[in-house]
Protein backbone atom coordinates (compact mmCIF):
# COMPACT_ATOMS: atom_id res chain seq x y z
CA UNK A 1 0.00 0.00 0.00
CA UNK A 2 1.55 3.44 -0.82
CA UNK A 3 2.59 5.76 2.03
CA UNK A 4 1.57 9.27 2.19
CA UNK A 5 3.89 12.02 2.82
CA UNK A 6 3.82 12.48 6.28
CA UNK A 7 4.76 9.02 6.88
CA UNK A 8 8.39 9.48 5.33
CA UNK A 9 8.51 12.64 6.68
CA UNK A 10 12.64 13.17 6.64
CA UNK A 11 11.93 15.87 9.61
CA UNK A 12 11.39 15.61 13.00
CA UNK A 13 7.74 17.25 13.03
CA UNK A 14 4.81 15.04 14.75
CA UNK A 15 1.52 14.76 12.84
CA UNK A 16 -1.40 14.42 14.31
CA UNK A 17 -5.25 13.34 12.58
CA UNK A 18 -3.47 11.33 9.57
CA UNK A 19 -1.20 14.55 8.49
CA UNK A 20 -3.49 17.46 8.93
CA UNK A 21 -1.80 19.08 12.01
CA UNK A 22 1.95 19.33 12.10
CA UNK A 23 3.92 20.29 15.04
CA UNK A 24 7.15 20.50 16.23
CA UNK A 25 9.45 17.40 17.99
CA UNK A 26 8.43 19.63 21.40
CA UNK A 27 5.33 19.70 20.89
CA UNK A 28 4.41 18.50 24.72
CA UNK A 29 5.65 21.63 25.98
CA UNK A 30 2.48 23.32 24.30
CA UNK A 31 0.72 21.41 27.37
CA UNK A 32 2.67 23.23 29.91
CA UNK A 33 1.85 26.72 27.95
CA UNK A 34 -2.17 26.10 28.27
CA UNK A 35 -2.10 25.04 31.41
CA UNK A 36 -0.46 28.67 32.17
CA UNK A 37 -3.18 30.23 30.35
CA UNK A 38 -6.36 28.35 31.49
CA UNK A 39 -5.68 27.75 34.79
CA UNK A 40 -5.27 31.75 35.99
CA UNK A 41 -7.87 32.21 33.78
CA UNK A 42 -10.35 29.54 36.00
CA UNK A 43 -8.73 31.56 39.14
CA UNK A 44 -10.15 34.96 37.92
CA UNK A 45 -13.24 33.73 36.90
CA UNK A 46 -14.37 31.83 40.00
CA UNK A 47 -12.43 34.14 42.90
CA UNK A 48 -12.62 37.42 41.07
CA UNK A 49 -15.00 37.51 38.08
CA UNK A 50 -17.49 36.26 39.54
CA UNK A 51 -17.73 38.35 43.12
CA UNK A 52 -17.51 42.13 40.47
CA UNK A 53 -21.25 40.65 38.33
CA UNK A 54 -23.54 42.61 41.07
CA UNK A 55 -20.76 45.43 41.14
CA UNK A 56 -22.57 47.21 38.05
CA UNK A 57 -25.94 46.40 37.97
CA UNK A 58 -26.72 48.66 34.97
CA UNK A 59 -27.63 46.33 32.46
CA UNK A 60 -26.07 43.59 34.04
CA UNK A 61 -22.54 45.03 32.76
CA UNK A 62 -20.94 43.15 35.75
CA UNK A 63 -21.64 39.83 33.82
CA UNK A 64 -19.51 41.20 30.82
CA UNK A 65 -16.00 40.58 33.05
CA UNK A 66 -16.79 37.35 33.54
CA UNK A 67 -17.92 36.72 29.60
CA UNK A 68 -14.48 39.15 28.54
CA UNK A 69 -12.72 36.56 29.87
CA UNK A 70 -13.92 33.84 29.09
CA UNK A 71 -13.51 34.86 25.43
CA UNK A 72 -10.24 36.31 25.69
CA UNK A 73 -8.76 33.26 26.95
CA UNK A 74 -10.66 31.37 24.13
CA UNK A 75 -8.91 33.72 21.90
CA UNK A 76 -6.03 33.35 22.79
CA UNK A 77 -6.03 29.74 22.61
CA UNK A 78 -7.13 29.56 19.15
CA UNK A 79 -3.92 31.74 18.58
CA UNK A 80 -1.89 29.32 19.97
CA UNK A 81 -2.81 26.37 18.03
CA UNK A 82 -3.32 28.12 14.63
CA UNK A 83 0.62 29.40 15.60
CA UNK A 84 1.59 25.59 16.64
CA UNK A 85 -0.31 23.00 14.49
CA UNK A 86 0.32 24.49 10.68
CA UNK A 87 3.26 24.34 8.28
CA UNK A 88 5.51 27.83 9.13
CA UNK A 89 6.89 27.71 5.82
CA UNK A 90 8.81 24.25 5.20
CA UNK A 91 10.78 24.17 2.18
CA UNK A 92 10.54 20.58 0.28
CA UNK A 93 13.75 18.66 0.11
CA UNK A 94 15.30 17.78 -3.29
CA UNK A 95 15.62 14.27 -3.78
CA UNK A 96 18.93 15.17 -5.63
CA UNK A 97 21.68 18.33 -5.28
CA UNK A 98 21.08 21.11 -8.40
CA UNK A 99 22.85 19.45 -11.03
CA UNK A 100 23.37 22.69 -12.80
CA UNK A 101 26.02 24.13 -9.94
CA UNK A 102 27.97 21.37 -10.12
CA UNK A 103 31.28 21.74 -10.65
CA UNK A 104 34.89 19.43 -10.62
CA UNK A 105 37.30 20.52 -8.47
CA UNK A 106 40.55 19.41 -9.39
CA UNK A 107 42.55 20.48 -6.90
CA UNK A 108 40.69 17.75 -4.58
CA UNK A 109 40.97 14.36 -6.11
CA UNK A 110 39.78 11.23 -4.76
CA UNK A 111 42.11 8.10 -5.84
CA UNK A 112 39.12 5.97 -7.52
CA UNK A 113 40.44 2.30 -9.62
CA UNK A 114 44.40 3.94 -9.11
CA UNK A 115 43.14 6.66 -11.18
CA UNK A 116 43.07 10.55 -9.75
CA UNK A 117 39.30 11.49 -10.46
CA UNK A 118 38.50 15.07 -9.21
CA UNK A 119 35.78 15.48 -6.34
CA UNK A 120 32.19 16.80 -7.15
CA UNK A 121 31.96 20.22 -5.32
CA UNK A 122 28.98 22.43 -4.71
CA UNK A 123 29.34 26.05 -4.33
CA UNK A 124 28.61 27.15 -0.47
CA UNK A 125 27.16 29.97 -1.26
CA UNK A 126 25.41 32.18 -4.39
CA UNK A 127 25.10 35.81 -5.02
CA UNK A 128 21.48 36.75 -6.29
CA UNK A 129 19.81 40.23 -6.50
CA UNK A 130 17.08 42.12 -3.77
CA UNK A 131 15.94 44.96 -4.56
CA UNK A 132 18.88 45.61 -6.25
CA UNK A 133 21.46 44.45 -3.71
CA UNK A 134 23.44 41.82 -4.07
CA UNK A 135 22.82 38.93 -1.43
CA UNK A 136 24.28 35.65 -0.61
CA UNK A 137 21.85 32.54 0.33
CA UNK A 138 23.64 29.51 1.41
CA UNK A 139 23.28 25.86 0.37
CA UNK A 140 22.13 23.70 2.75
CA UNK A 141 23.45 20.13 2.71
CA UNK A 142 20.69 18.14 4.30
CA UNK A 143 17.96 19.65 1.96
CA UNK A 144 20.19 19.84 -0.67
CA UNK A 145 19.14 23.23 -2.13
CA UNK A 146 20.14 26.38 -2.00
CA UNK A 147 18.00 28.62 0.05
CA UNK A 148 15.86 31.11 -0.53
CA UNK A 149 16.49 34.56 0.92
CA UNK A 150 15.62 34.99 4.72
CA UNK A 151 14.98 31.68 4.91
CA UNK A 152 17.52 29.57 7.74
CA UNK A 153 17.40 25.33 8.40
CA UNK A 154 15.81 24.82 11.89
CA UNK A 155 18.44 22.36 14.02
CA UNK A 156 15.87 21.58 15.94
CA UNK A 157 12.70 20.50 13.44
CA UNK A 158 15.14 19.91 10.96
CA UNK A 159 13.63 21.66 7.97
CA UNK A 160 14.53 24.81 5.96
CA UNK A 161 11.96 27.52 7.38
CA UNK A 162 11.18 30.46 5.23
CA UNK A 163 11.15 33.74 6.51
CA UNK A 164 12.75 32.01 9.60
CA UNK A 165 12.21 34.13 12.83
CA UNK A 166 12.81 31.31 15.02
CA UNK A 167 12.26 28.46 17.06
CA UNK A 168 9.23 28.78 20.08
CA UNK A 169 9.45 26.37 22.48
CA UNK A 170 6.62 27.40 24.29
CA UNK A 171 4.37 27.27 20.96
CA UNK A 172 6.36 23.54 19.86
CA UNK A 173 6.42 24.96 16.37
CA UNK A 174 9.08 27.35 14.38
CA UNK A 175 8.36 30.55 13.66
CA UNK A 176 8.07 31.33 9.96
CA UNK A 177 6.70 32.85 7.33
CA UNK A 178 3.10 31.14 7.37
CA UNK A 179 2.72 31.82 11.11
CA UNK A 180 4.17 34.64 12.00
CA UNK A 181 1.08 36.51 12.13
CA UNK A 182 -0.46 34.12 14.59
CA UNK A 183 2.52 33.74 16.99
CA UNK A 184 2.77 37.87 17.17
CA UNK A 185 -1.43 37.98 17.73
CA UNK A 186 -0.88 35.28 20.56
CA UNK A 187 2.16 36.79 22.24
CA UNK A 188 0.21 40.43 21.83
CA UNK A 189 -3.05 38.90 23.13
CA UNK A 190 -2.03 36.98 26.21
CA UNK A 191 -0.19 40.34 26.91
CA UNK A 192 -3.94 42.12 26.78
CA UNK A 193 -5.02 39.41 28.91
CA UNK A 194 -2.63 39.67 31.81
CA UNK A 195 -3.06 43.86 31.34
CA UNK A 196 -7.05 42.62 31.89
CA UNK A 197 -6.62 40.00 34.82
CA UNK A 198 -4.38 42.42 36.67
CA UNK A 199 -6.40 45.37 36.64
CA UNK A 200 -9.58 43.44 37.57
CA UNK A 201 -8.31 41.59 40.45
CA UNK A 202 -6.31 45.20 41.83
CA UNK A 203 -10.08 46.62 41.11
CA UNK A 204 -11.34 43.82 43.62
CA UNK A 205 -9.31 44.86 46.02
CA UNK A 206 -10.32 48.16 46.00
CA UNK A 207 -13.78 47.35 46.08
CA UNK A 208 -12.86 45.39 49.38
CA UNK A 209 -11.31 48.63 50.53
CA UNK A 210 -14.15 50.47 50.05
CA UNK A 211 -16.84 47.79 51.55
CA UNK A 212 -16.20 46.06 55.04
CA UNK A 213 -12.21 45.58 54.82
CA UNK A 214 -10.74 49.25 55.07
CA UNK A 215 -7.02 48.50 54.74
CA UNK A 216 -5.22 46.94 52.21
CA UNK A 217 -3.97 44.27 54.15
CA UNK A 218 -7.65 43.11 55.16
CA UNK A 219 -8.99 43.05 51.68
CA UNK A 220 -5.75 41.20 50.22
CA UNK A 221 -6.27 38.61 53.53
CA UNK A 222 -9.87 38.16 52.40
CA UNK A 223 -8.97 37.57 48.68
CA UNK A 224 -5.62 35.22 48.73
CA UNK A 225 -6.71 34.66 44.67
CA UNK A 226 -6.64 38.30 43.84
CA UNK A 227 -3.33 38.71 45.06
CA UNK A 228 -1.78 35.58 43.33
CA UNK A 229 -3.30 36.66 40.14
CA UNK A 230 -1.60 40.02 40.27
CA UNK A 231 1.57 38.76 40.75
CA UNK A 232 1.69 36.06 38.44
CA UNK A 233 0.51 38.68 35.32
CA UNK A 234 2.92 41.26 36.87
CA UNK A 235 5.66 38.37 36.19
CA UNK A 236 4.23 37.11 32.89
CA UNK A 237 3.99 40.94 31.56
CA UNK A 238 7.62 41.19 31.95
CA UNK A 239 8.03 38.21 29.50
CA UNK A 240 4.94 38.23 26.50
CA UNK A 241 5.15 42.64 27.28
CA UNK A 242 8.54 42.38 26.61
CA UNK A 243 8.43 39.87 23.85
CA UNK A 244 5.70 42.54 21.92
CA UNK A 245 7.33 45.19 21.86
CA UNK A 246 10.18 43.72 20.75
CA UNK A 247 8.44 42.05 17.55
CA UNK A 248 6.62 45.71 16.91
CA UNK A 249 10.00 46.75 16.37
CA UNK A 250 11.04 43.80 14.25
CA UNK A 251 7.87 44.50 12.36
CA UNK A 252 8.61 48.44 12.13
CA UNK A 253 11.91 47.30 10.52
CA UNK A 254 11.12 44.65 8.67
CA UNK A 255 13.72 42.28 10.30
CA UNK A 256 13.13 38.68 11.76
CA UNK A 257 15.00 37.57 15.37
CA UNK A 258 17.33 35.54 13.62
CA UNK A 259 18.25 38.39 11.26
CA UNK A 260 18.52 40.93 14.36
CA UNK A 261 20.82 38.75 16.47
CA UNK A 262 22.94 37.37 13.38
CA UNK A 263 23.63 40.47 11.78
CA UNK A 264 23.46 43.16 14.79
CA UNK A 265 27.54 43.85 14.47
CA UNK A 266 27.76 43.71 10.91
CA UNK A 267 26.14 47.20 10.23
CA UNK A 268 24.70 46.32 6.66
CA UNK A 269 21.74 47.73 5.19
CA UNK A 270 18.47 46.22 5.90
CA UNK A 271 17.62 45.29 1.46
CA UNK A 272 13.91 43.85 3.06
CA UNK A 273 12.73 47.38 4.68
CA UNK A 274 9.51 48.87 2.64
CA UNK A 275 9.50 51.59 5.31
CA UNK A 276 7.00 51.45 8.40
CA UNK A 277 4.07 51.67 7.24
CA UNK A 278 4.40 49.24 4.61
CA UNK A 279 6.39 46.53 6.94
CA UNK A 280 3.48 46.64 9.00
CA UNK A 281 1.04 45.69 6.56
CA UNK A 282 3.04 42.93 4.36
CA UNK A 283 2.85 41.11 8.13
CA UNK A 284 -0.87 41.69 8.63
CA UNK A 285 -2.47 42.70 4.98
CA UNK A 286 -0.86 40.25 2.58
CA UNK A 287 -2.09 36.78 1.83
CA UNK A 288 -0.65 33.59 3.52
CA UNK A 289 1.07 31.90 0.81
CA UNK A 290 -0.47 28.24 1.22
CA UNK A 291 1.99 25.49 2.05
CA UNK A 292 4.47 24.26 -0.44
CA UNK A 293 4.16 20.53 0.89
CA UNK A 294 1.25 18.11 0.46
CA UNK A 295 1.25 16.32 3.76
CA UNK A 296 -1.63 13.74 3.15
CA UNK A 297 -0.49 12.97 -0.74
CA UNK A 298 0.97 9.70 -1.48
CA UNK A 299 4.60 9.26 -2.44
CA UNK A 300 4.98 9.23 -5.74
CA UNK A 301 7.99 6.93 -7.31
CA UNK A 302 10.93 8.72 -8.33
CA UNK A 303 11.32 8.48 -11.95
CA UNK A 304 14.86 7.06 -12.65
CA UNK A 305 16.92 9.76 -14.10
CA UNK A 306 18.68 9.13 -17.00
CA UNK A 307 23.03 9.08 -16.96
CA UNK A 308 24.91 11.89 -17.29
CA UNK A 309 26.46 11.45 -20.73
CA UNK A 310 30.37 10.93 -20.38
CA UNK A 311 32.76 11.83 -23.21
CA UNK A 312 33.94 8.67 -25.18
CA UNK A 313 37.87 7.95 -26.68
CA UNK A 314 37.65 8.75 -30.70
CA UNK A 315 37.45 5.28 -32.10
CA UNK A 316 40.03 4.41 -34.93
CA UNK A 317 38.97 4.66 -38.61
CA UNK A 318 39.53 1.45 -40.04
CA UNK A 319 39.14 3.27 -43.64
CA UNK A 320 42.11 4.93 -43.17
CA UNK A 321 44.47 1.90 -42.44
CA UNK A 322 45.92 -0.07 -44.94
CA UNK A 323 44.34 -3.49 -45.91
CA UNK A 324 47.47 -5.47 -46.63
CA UNK A 325 48.60 -4.66 -42.88
CA UNK A 326 45.19 -5.72 -41.95
CA UNK A 327 45.28 -9.11 -44.07
CA UNK A 328 48.88 -9.53 -41.65
CA UNK A 329 47.29 -8.66 -38.46
CA UNK A 330 44.13 -10.99 -38.65
CA UNK A 331 46.54 -13.65 -39.86
CA UNK A 332 49.07 -12.87 -36.70
CA UNK A 333 45.71 -13.42 -34.53
CA UNK A 334 44.62 -16.36 -35.83
CA UNK A 335 48.30 -18.45 -35.50
CA UNK A 336 48.58 -17.23 -32.07
CA UNK A 337 45.02 -18.38 -30.75
CA UNK A 338 45.27 -21.71 -32.87
CA UNK A 339 48.76 -22.22 -30.95
CA UNK A 340 46.96 -20.85 -27.17
CA UNK A 341 44.00 -23.54 -28.08
CA UNK A 342 46.79 -26.54 -29.08
CA UNK A 343 48.89 -26.19 -25.77
CA UNK A 344 47.57 -27.33 -22.94
CA UNK A 345 50.43 -25.59 -20.19
CA UNK A 346 49.94 -21.83 -20.42
CA UNK A 347 53.60 -21.50 -19.50
CA UNK A 348 54.60 -23.07 -22.81
CA UNK A 349 53.03 -20.10 -24.44
CA UNK A 350 54.57 -17.82 -22.37
CA UNK A 351 57.91 -18.83 -23.18
CA UNK A 352 56.75 -18.74 -26.68
CA UNK A 353 55.75 -15.34 -26.84
CA UNK A 354 58.76 -14.27 -24.51
CA UNK A 355 61.05 -16.08 -27.36
CA UNK A 356 59.64 -14.30 -29.86
CA UNK A 357 60.22 -11.00 -28.36
CA UNK A 358 64.11 -11.94 -27.88
CA UNK A 359 64.34 -12.05 -31.71
CA UNK A 360 64.22 -8.61 -32.28
CA UNK A 361 59.88 -8.03 -31.93
CA UNK A 362 58.88 -6.55 -28.69
CA UNK A 363 55.61 -8.04 -26.94
CA UNK A 364 54.38 -6.65 -23.83
CA UNK A 365 52.37 -8.40 -20.95
CA UNK A 366 49.24 -6.10 -21.75
CA UNK A 367 49.65 -7.28 -25.90
CA UNK A 368 49.56 -11.28 -24.34
CA UNK A 369 47.08 -10.61 -22.17
CA UNK A 370 45.20 -8.93 -25.06
CA UNK A 371 45.75 -12.26 -27.25
CA UNK A 372 45.05 -14.54 -24.84
CA UNK A 373 41.58 -13.42 -24.31
CA UNK A 374 38.94 -14.41 -27.14
CA UNK A 375 38.10 -11.21 -29.84
CA UNK A 376 34.92 -9.87 -29.39
CA UNK A 377 32.61 -9.59 -32.50
CA UNK A 378 31.41 -6.07 -33.53
CA UNK A 379 29.04 -5.96 -36.11
CA UNK A 380 29.81 -2.70 -37.78
CA UNK A 381 33.20 -1.37 -36.16
CA UNK A 382 36.70 -3.19 -36.22
CA UNK A 383 39.76 -2.34 -34.77
CA UNK A 384 42.91 -2.64 -36.96
CA UNK A 385 44.96 -2.42 -33.34
CA UNK A 386 44.13 -6.30 -32.65
CA UNK A 387 47.65 -7.50 -31.20
CA UNK A 388 49.69 -4.92 -33.27
CA UNK A 389 50.48 -1.81 -31.84
CA UNK A 390 53.67 -0.38 -33.17
CA UNK A 391 52.67 -1.81 -36.57
CA UNK A 392 56.46 -3.05 -36.83
CA UNK A 393 55.54 -7.18 -36.39
CA UNK A 394 55.95 -9.37 -39.08
CA UNK A 395 54.18 -12.79 -39.79
CA UNK A 396 56.17 -15.57 -37.96
CA UNK A 397 58.09 -18.31 -39.77
CA UNK A 398 56.40 -20.55 -37.37
CA UNK A 399 52.66 -19.88 -38.85
CA UNK A 400 53.70 -19.72 -42.24
CA UNK A 401 55.00 -23.06 -41.91
CA UNK A 402 52.30 -23.91 -39.97
CA UNK A 403 49.65 -22.71 -42.63
CA UNK A 404 51.51 -24.33 -45.57
CA UNK A 405 51.76 -27.68 -43.75
CA UNK A 406 47.60 -27.11 -43.61
CA UNK A 407 47.48 -26.79 -47.22
CA UNK A 408 49.62 -29.34 -48.39
CA UNK A 409 48.32 -31.97 -46.39
CA UNK A 410 44.63 -31.12 -47.79
CA UNK A 411 43.96 -32.84 -50.88
CA UNK A 412 43.33 -31.34 -53.89
CA UNK A 413 40.13 -31.89 -56.09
Amino acid sequence: MAKRVYQVWKGSNKFILGGRLIFGPDARSLLVTVLLIVVPVVIFCVFVARHLRHEFPAYNAGYAILAVAIGFAIYVLALLFATSAQDPGIIPRASHPPEEELNFDSSTSADVGGRQTPSLQFPRTKEIMVNGIPVKIKYCDTCMLYRPPRCSHCSICNNCVERFDHHCPWVGQCIGLRNYRYFFLFVSSSTLLCIYVFALSAFYIKVLMDGDYPTVWKAMEHSPASVVLMAYCFISLWFVGGLTGFHLYLIGTNQTTYENFRHRADNRPNVYDRGCFNNFLEVFCSKIKPSKNKFRAFVQEEVTRPPVPRTREPEVDDTTVDPRAKVEDDLELGGDLLKISQRRDLEEVDVDIHGRSSNGNVTSESEFSLASEPPVVRPEVRHSSWGRRSGSWEISPDILAMNSGVTEGRPHV
